[in-house]
């Protein structure tokens, strides 16, 4: 079998990018449109969806990664080295506020955080041998490690999880699944991780706690990570991890979710007759999503068993619906845009988290006081956005708008330069 892209799942993929770029760059966290915010505890907003959306998308991308299903030591190797630099990319990510070796400020600090960046991404990113990639990976990842544990302040409390973290371990599970199983297997394995980890969280008693519960910082999941992660979680005063150790069990199940659509979209039937079937998988995944609702809440910190089948349901039936409208239909004319974030997301994913704080390190005058400084992000938002609107929450929005024009830009040159980066 020819590997192939699919269109329509570059432009899913993209479109799922470009609305992480937006949610997670408002102008003021304080001034966000709920619909851009995650949901307080249980339920679900657009915003929720999108990191569960690109799990399912990875999922969906592995069947056409490896069309010939070859499993050897070779195999074995790339998916863990392409797991390992990806994760790498993730924890590095939590290490960019912290980087300081020579005691520099101000724009010598800038600039030494932003050589190590690229001689990072550069190991991470760059198209080697696979010896190259193998002990570049390793070195990355023990060097990262090594400062975790070293006992040095400025390093002591980096966290450990991460989105890019979760997506390389969902990553390496689902492909070895895919290349040593059927899809009965796949299913069945998908099912007992969203029943295992349903009972895990509502059956086992927390140590300390109590009874079993589904409550913020108390519940089973909250325990682990505190147990394993302690120091090492998303922020020091929770004592759980949003993308913490018990919960990648459903994460994976996500991810097992999106290969079987993959799969499918490779099944030699009409491609009509491959829609129809997503359709019907895409509704009955939202239902038994709601229902399981009631037993085991749909939430994302917590990544429920509910909250993968709801999430699994929406991508897919978002993905029937592109399949049909670009590859059945070839309506295609609108599609340029979110083509080019499609195919570079790890450029994205990388260096959106590390740009905004970059500027912000480029200090102008303060023009309402003078002698002190301000960073250029806070500048151009306040003075440059702000006054234009009445509404806080339009300024907000219209800075994340600008944000993802200018990286429209970067990965527009990137493609018309046929420039595309994996890992």
């Amino acid at each position: 079998m020819i590997k192939e892209r699919l269109t329509s799942l570059d432009i899913f993929r993209g479109f799922t990018i470009m609305l992480m770029t937006i949610v997670n760059n408002p102008g003021s966290w304080g001034s966000i449109y709920p619909p851009l915010q995650h949901a307080e505890w249980n339920g679900c907003t657009p915003t929720d969806l999108v990191f569960p959306f690109f799990i399912f998308i990875m999922g969906t991308a592995v069947p056409f990664a490896m069309p010939n299903k070859t499993y050897d030591s070779t195999i074995f190797y790339k998916i863990l080295v392409r797991s390992l630099r990806i994760f790498c990319l993730g924890l590095f990510l939590n290490f960019y506020s912290n980087i300081g070796f020579l005691g520099l400020h101000g724009i010598a600090s800038l600039i030494e955080k932003i050589l190590i960046t690229f001689f990072v991404a550069y190991a991470l990113l760059g198209n080697f041998s696979p010896k190259i990639k193998t002990i570049l990976a390793f070195s990355v990842l023990g060097s990262l490690l090594f400062l975790t544990y070293s006992g040095i302040p400025a390093y002591q409390n980096i966290r450990i999880p991460g989105v890019l973290q979760r997506i390389a371990i969902v990553y390496f599970f689902t492909s070895l699944l895919y290349l040593k199983s059927t899809m009965k297997t796949q299913i069945w394995v998908a099912a007992t991780l969203l029943l295992g980890y349903w009972a895990l969280m509502t059956l086992v008693p927390v140590p300390g706690i109590g009874a079993a519960n589904l409550e913020k910082g108390t519940n089973l999941a909250a325990y682990i990570d505190n147990l394993f992660l302690k120091n090492h979680m998303y922020s020091q005063t929770k004592t759980w991890d949003p993308e913490g150790i018990l919960s990648m069990l459903p994460a994976i199940a996500s991810g097992i979710i999106g290969m079987l659509m993959g799969q499918m979209l490779n099944k030699p039937l009409p491609k009509i007759e491959i829609v129809k079937k997503m359709i019907y998988f895409g509704f009955g995944l939202i239902f038994f999503g709601l229902i399981w609702n009631f037993l085991f809440p749909i939430n994302k910190s917590l990544w429920s068993s509910s909250f993968v089948l709801f999430t699994s349901g929406l991508a897919t039936l978002c993905l029937s619906l592109l399949y049909y409208i670009i590859d059945i239909a070839n309506h295609k004319n609108w599609i340029k845009l979110f083509l080019i974030w499609g195919v570079n997301p790890m450029i994205v994913f990388f260096f959106s988290g590390i740009i905004p704080e970059a500027i912000s390190m480029i200090k102008v005058d303060h023009p309402e006081l003078p002698g002190e400084l301000l960073g250029f992000q806070s500048y151009f938002y306040n003075y440059g956005i702000v006054p234009l609107f009445k509404n806080p929450m339009d300024a907000s929005l219209t800075y994340a708008l600008v944000y993802s024009v200018f990286w429209s830009i970067i990965l527009w040159i990137l493609y018309k330069n046929k420039l595309i980066f994996k890992v």
